[in-house]
């Protein structure tokens, strides 16, 4: 039986994936407990993060093959910087600071980490190997945000924001690009296709590095 690219790539992170639900920033999330500094320390990273998926993002669409794929890329990446803008702005003017301020905050360890390689393979990678690193944050995001949004929070502030996590619009956009990681398994070799794979797992752990670092509000030791 033909196994694709994407159900390979899943079955390398469902241990990953496991640890990700059950991790208390996102437990924390639906049954309330989670500390609203966390909650910030997340919102501000996760704007530093989105700046720069989004020249990941851009990466990807300027090593696309098809004008439909880099018109895909490109509109992820013009979303990405808009969400930054406008959905975490009005976050942070909840949690009691502002966008400006939370700007000025430092990158913590992880999220430059992240970001780091993110950004390597996306421009030093073939196309296949940018589009494998990208992946997670959309395919992670997607399917916690489905069991997010199917539990809420009795928590405002995080209902308010889990519900945005009901975007049909968001999920066609996953569709699309799982389906082009796919095609371009279809005609990769087995060596891309193996780097393609480390890469996913990688950036798959960084997904789960980012919500510890907002749970333990992590901060450079020196």
């Amino acid at each position: 039986m033909h196994v694709s690219l994407t159900e390979m790539l899943w079955s390398d992170v469902e241990d990953v994936y496991a640890k990700v639900l059950a991790h208390p920033f996102v437990t924390g999330l639906t049954d309330g407990s989670l500390p609203h500094e966390s909650f910030r320390h997340y919102i501000v990273q996760d704007s530093h993060y989105l700046r720069g998926y989004s020249k990941a993002l851009a990466a990807c669409a300027a090593k696309a093959p098809t004008d439909d794929e880099t018109v895909m890329f490109a509109t992820s990446a013009t979303s990405a910087v808009a969400a930054e803008q406008g959905m975490h702005a009005a976050l942070v003017d909840a949690l009691g600071t502002t966008a400006e301020a939370a700007a000025k905050e430092p990158v913590a360890p992880a999220t430059q980490a992240y970001l780091s390689y993110l950004l390597a393979v996306a421009h030093g990678g073939s196309y296949g190997e940018a589009v494998a690193t990208v992946l997670p944050c959309y395919w992670i995001y997607a399917k916690v945000g489905a069991e997010l949004y199917a539990r809420s929070s009795p928590d405002p502030l995080y209902a308010r924001w889990i519900a945005m996590y009901g975007d049909e619009e968001f999920q066609s956009v996953v569709d699309a690009v799982l389906a082009v990681t796919d095609r371009i398994g279809e005609t990769a070799g087995p060596a891309e296709i193996e780097r393609m794979r480390r890469h996913f797992h990688t950036t798959t752990r960084y997904e789960w590095m980012f919500w510890d670092g907002a749970w333990r509000r992590e901060t450079w030791p020196v």
